[in-house]
């Protein structure tokens, strides 16, 4: 099973998506991997959508068994996906969030990050918004479970293992399912 687990920058893409590999034993990866070229200091330089599409697309087919976090609309991927699992966190819990990371990782947080996460639910001309995401989400062909406000990780993890009829069966087995839960703190 190949499941995509996407959102805004700091909803817990990363989160879900290492403890979803952990749970059913299958590889995880990151989006940015292949999104970013390696470059110091990190996350300067974008490698061609064509290269980047072409190594997601080689690692899919390679990995049966794969959970991958990040968001890939335009990256033409899509029928290799047997899932997506889309994560919506209110903005603030995000900004919060990211700013905690980017302190760990870079000892700072970098403005210009921040303000172009802060801009998801509006959408933004380049990257990531809502409405994009909003409208791939709605072009798919697999299932898609859509996870609504903030909620333990153990909890997200059952909630995606319940919402699949057969946990056994393959995704794009089951019937085409849009299965929202909205999580109340």
């Amino acid at each position: 099973m190949r499941v995509l687990v996407t959102g805004a920058a700091g909803s817990g893409t990363t989160t879900l998506a290492a403890a979803l590999a952990q749970f059913w034993r299958a590889r995880h990866v990151e989006v940015d991997e292949f999104l970013w070229l390696p470059t110091e200091p990190p996350y300067t330089s974008q490698r061609e959508l064509s290269e980047r599409s072409a190594l997601l697309a080689h690692e899919l087919k390679a990995n049966s068994h794969c959970v991958a976090a990040g968001s890939v609309v335009g990256w033409g991927v899509e029928p290799l996906l047997d899932l997506v699992v889309f994560l919506y966190v209110e903005s603030e819990v995000r900004l919060q969030r990211l700013r905690a990371r980017e302190v760990a990782r870079f000892g700072k947080a970098n403005p210009s990050f921040l303000a172009w996460a802060a801009q998801y639910d509006q959408g933004h001309p380049e990257g990531r918004g809502l409405a994009k995401h909003e409208a791939w989400l709605a072009s798919l062909a697999c299932p898609v479970i859509r996870l609504v406000g903030e909620s333990a990780v153990r909890e997200q993890v059952g909630l995606v293992t319940q919402a699949l009829p057969n946990p056994s069966v393959e995704p794009t087995k089951c019937s085409k399912l849009h299965f929202a839960v909205h999580l109340e703190r």
